[in-house]
């Protein structure tokens, strides 16, 4: 028997000592939507391990413009970065879409990582997949059009969710997309129109999850991109109910 079952595909992956040291150190907790993992120029305090919802890593310019750069769930840990304590984060990462996870202290984290390599190294792929993903975003917003690019991102909103429904809003979407509002409710009726979606107020159903893979084709069969081949985990309940 676990210790814990986690959907955290991180915490799923640990054995049963790591998992029972790391245990006694991390904190259940809920994560409503807007909620802050870390503020920009203030030092990490916690990571975070989300098990539902979805944070974005948002950069921010020097006249107030914002645009996400990075999308976290389940994949993995949040910020995406071990950092000295004292070093300040270069952006802002929030949730999105609310959910629940565990989180542990900055220098408890650290402590723990001192003699265990293998779960280091665990990280570590999780940043090397994190870096890839925001690399090929940055491609994507050079060479794709806004359809492609919104299908993309809701493909890799709905491998972090469960069900077929996103709740969030038009104006939301346009800040994390780097758009304006007008241009996401253009895309919207583009995917609608293909019968790829469904979209209400605050909240976008995914219908036919192959056909809008088709449509955003190479914007989201990339490395950090594509949930494609994350492991397969069970979802039983978890100490924090939905």
């Amino acid at each position: 028997m676990r210790v814990f079952e986690s959907e955290n595909l991180i915490l799923s992956q640990l054995a049963d000592p790591e998992l029972l040291a790391l245990e006694r150190i991390l904190e259940p907790l809920v994560l409503p939507r807007d909620f802050e993992l870390v503020h920009l120029g203030m030092p990490v305090s916690h990571y975070y391990f989300l098990e539902t919802g979805i944070a974005s890593m948002v950069a921010t310019s020097p006249e107030g413009r914002k645009a996400e750069i990075g999308v976290l769930g389940r994949d993995g840990m949040s910020p995406p970065a071990l950092t000295a304590d004292a070093e300040r984060f270069s952006f802002d990462v929030m949730m999105q879409v609310g959910g629940h996870g565990r989180r542990v202290e900055a220098s408890a984290l650290a402590c723990f990582l001192a003699d265990r390599p293998a779960v280091r190294r665990l990280l570590s792929r999780f940043l090397h997949s994190f870096f890839a993903q925001v690399a090929n975003t940055a491609l994507s917003n050079a060479v794709h059009k806004i359809d492609v690019r919104l299908a993309k991102w809701l493909l890799m909103c709905h491998d972090r969710l469960d069900g077929e429904g996103i709740e969030i809003t038009h104006e939301y979407m346009a800040t994390m997309l780097g758009v304006r509002r007008s241009s996401v409710t253009d895309a919207l009726h583009i995917l609608e129109g293909e019968h790829l979606i469904y979209s209400t107020r605050g909240l976008v159903i995914i219908r036919n999850r192959a056909s809008l893979e088709a449509f955003a084709a190479d914007a989201y069969d990339l490395p950090g991109i594509t949930g494609r081949g994350w492991p397969v985990i069970d979802r039983p309940s978890l100490a924090l109910s939905r």
